[in-house]
Formats: structure tokens, C-alpha cells, sequence
């Protein structure tokens, strides 16, 4: 039988595709002591099932056309879930609208594989024209959470204006992972909202969230930091009062604005954070990811918090969409402490790194904090020096 062009192309597809899924990662080695990066990205636009983006049908599409494309895969939340490392990414078209699809892999750094349909997320009375960059939190009220970014045009803007939009958190519910329950969006006293986590238990009774308050869509303004409040229902949730646990500071690797990734992880020295900072340079807004640590009691007060990133774009990462970004609303922590940390690259395609419950405490804890200029980062540095030197005498 001979094989049309149709055909070849689609065996073809089909075959890349295969090989690219079926990719076994390699560890690289890092110099840092903190965690491990891995050389190939774990999902990106071309992992997207191609029965979502090609019509197969010979007779509707004889050139085989891509019918709709994808341009990104990025900023996934995380969560362990019947033994599948789960991967819940933000996919966007090319029509530039974010959806949410569920991938999974058995050892948390190759081999993801799409589910067979993407998210259908319901809406609320008022449709979001964009939804991305969700949450997941495996509650102890029983109830998995996905808190997301929910934008809408801003309705007071001029007919001129096109890009003037409302961030919102967007907040629904599942048991399955496929099932969900859209519940309100949250209401805070801030304008707008970005980046807002779910802690996993309930503190002083009540639900509590990891916000971060912004004056406009894109500035953080005077609201700016990551911000704490407690609601008494996740049924049309309401933080009455929001407290600036960690702030943005000047000439920080968080001066121009700041926001908590996924859930803290819960250690038997406090709750640790990841979180991303960014700020403005030359060529643009530059995003990092930095750590801290959270009393075990009182999660809105920092313990601990090393100085600068704890990790930034290198090599390729810096090239995408978006350029000189990581990003990260994803981590896992599995039961022989191993962290498996999930990161976007320049709003294009998605990373893992691994660590440990160890080596991230002994970072948060042991490493020096932030002096806030130039003359404290010297001494810290002379106090390296002259603590190895002792180490050297001694020895």
C-alpha cells in the first residue's frame, strides 16, 4: 500500500512526538550544594497531545494542517497524587487564551504525559476572558483547591484602551483532579490580586491565604509584598484584612514586586516558602525564585530568609516569550524528602529541579541574610573568608 504524503506526515508527527515524551532526562550536577537542575525541559508546546491540535481526518484536512496551535506550556501547579507525580500547566494557544491541562509522570522529571482532554473550568456569572498560573492544595478540610489568576477586561476603561484588565484569584474545588466546582472569587480589601496560595491548614479555624495586594494589573504599587489573611468559609471567600508578611525592598532581588509560589512546604523547623521577586533592568523585568522560612505557629512571621535568589534563569531558559523569567507554583515534596521542584523558563516551557527537606532547611537557615548594601555584603563575605582561615590554621 503505498503511504500518501498525509499519511507519512502523520506517522511522522506521530513518531517525534513519541520520541520526544518518551525522552529520558539527565541529571546535571550543580556546583551550589541546594539542588540539581535537569537538561531537558519536561513539557513544553510540542508535548500537547496532537489530536488537539490536528484535524486526522484525509477528507476535512488533506494537507494536515495544524488547526490550532500551541504556543507555550508553562507555570504549573504541583501535587503527589494515586502515586503519579501531577503536573497541572497552564497551556496557551495561539489565540493567546491559557487553559489548564493536566499532565503526569511516574518519577516527577521525564515521561509526562497530557490526560486525554484538557481542563474545562467553570465559570463564574462573570465568564473570565483569561485563566493561568493555578495552585494546588491538598487541604485538610479533605478538599483539593486550585487557586488561579482570573483577568477580565477592566470595564471603566476607555473604548481605546485594549490591555487595561482586573486580576482576580479564581478559586474552585475538586476530589478527582477532573470534577471541579467553581466557587467566587476571593474578595480582598486590595484592588487586584495575583499569586494567591492556599495554606493547607486551617489557622485559629479559619482558611488562610498567601495574597498579594496590587494597586493595577501589572504594578504592584503601594500594596506591594506578599500579604496574609483569613477567611471563615472558602464559599465566597473574604479576607477583611490583609498583614505584609515579607515586603518588596529597595535594590532587592524583590524591589519591584514579589509573590508566593506554590504552598509551603511543612518541615519540623517551620513552613518553607518559595517565592519569585522581580525587578526592572535594562532589558525588562527580570524574575527570580527566592526562599524563606515561616514559623511553625505563626505563619505570617519570617524566621529565616538567605540574601539575593535561590535560583535564576541560565543558558536557554533566559530565551522565550518572555525573557530572563523563572517562574514557579509548583513543588512536591515525597515522603523520602526529596523535593522535586516544577519551574517555567521565559513564560515558554516547563522545568524540574530536585533537592531535599535537608539541604532546603540547612539553605533557608544557615545561609546569610540580606545586609541591604554594599559594606554588609563585603563583611559577610570577609567572614567566609576569615571563618575558612581558621578552618585552615586548625588544620
Amino acid at each position: 500500500m503505498m503511504i500518501t504524503n498525509f499519511e507519512e506526515r502523520l506517522v511522522n508527527l506521530k513518531n517525534n512526538q513519541e520520541k520526544l515524551i518518551n525522552q529520558n532526562n539527565i541529571l546535571i550536577k550543580t556546583d551550589n550544594g541546594i539542588f540539581n537542575r535537569y537538561q531537558y525541559p519536561i513539557l513544553t508546546a510540542a508535548h500537547v497531545p496532537l489530536n488537539w491540535r490536528y484535524d486526522f481526518n484525509p477528507v476535512s484536512n488533506p494537507h494536515l494542517i495544524e488547526r490550532f496551535g500551541i504556543n507555550a506550556v508553562f507555570n504549573a501547579g504541583a501535587i503527589k497524587w494515586n502515586n503519579k507525580y501531577i503536573l497541572m500547566t497552564r497551556v496557551e494557544g495561539i489565540d493567546r487564551k491559557s487553559f489548564f491541562a493536566i499532565a503526569e509522570s511516574p518519577n516527577g522529571i521525564d515521561n509526562f504525559k497530557f490526560w486525554d482532554y484538557p481542563t474545562l473550568m467553570p465559570e463564574t456569572e462573570s465568564p473570565d476572558t483569561n485563566v493561568y498560573d493555578i495552585r494546588l492544595v491538598s487541604h485538610e478540610d479533605g478538599w483539593i483547591y486550585g487557586l488561579f489568576c482570573t483577568e477580565r477586561r477592566d470595564p471603566n476603561a476607555n473604548a481605546g484602551d485594549q490591555s487595561a484588565a482586573i486580576a482576580q484569584c479564581g478559586i474552585a474545588r475538586t476530589k478527582n483532579l477532573v470534577d471541579w466546582e467553581r466557587l467566587a472569587d476571593l474578595k480582598t480589601p486590595s484592588p487586584q490580586q495575583r499569586n494567591v496560595v492556599l495554606h493547607p491548614e486551617f489557622v485559629n479555624g479559619k482558611y488562610a491565604f498567601y495574597t498579594r495586594p496590587q494597586d493595577g494589573f501589572v504594578e504592584a504599587g503601594n500594596g506591594g509584598g506578599i500579604g496574609f489573611g483569613l477567611a471563615e468559609s472558602m464559599k465566597n471567600a473574604m479576607i477583611e484584612k490583609e498583614v505584609v508578611m515579607d515586603k518588596k525592598i529597595y535594590h532587592t532581588v524583590y524591589e519591584s514586586k514579589n509573590g508566593l509560589g506554590p504552598a509551603p512546604i511543612k518541615t519540623i523547623k517551620g513552613w518553607l516558602h518559595l517565592a519569585h521577586g522581580v525587578r526592572n533592568t535594562a532589558a525588562g523585568l527580570r524574575y527570580v525564585l527566592y526562599m524563606f522560612l515561616a514559623d511553625l505557629n505563626d505563619p505570617t512571621k519570617v524566621t529565616h530568609k538567605p540574601a539575593g535568589y535561590f535560583l535564576a534563569p541560565e543558558g536557554d531558559e533566559r530565551i522565550g516569550d518572555v525573557s530572563n523569567v523563572v517562574f514557579s507554583n509548583g513543588w512536591i515534596a515525597d515522603e523520602d524528602g526529596t523535593v522535586f521542584i516544577y519551574y517555567a523558563s521565559s513564560d515558554t516551557r516547563m522545568h524540574v529541579a530536585t533537592s531535599s527537606i535537608d539541604q532546603l532547611l540547612d539553605y533557608v537557615i544557615n545561609n546569610p541574610e540580606d545586609g541591604f548594601n554594599s559594606a554588609k555584603t563585603t563583611q559577610t563575605i570577609i567572614n567566609i573568608i576569615n571563618t575558612n582561615k581558621k578552618i585552615q590554621c586548625n588544620s
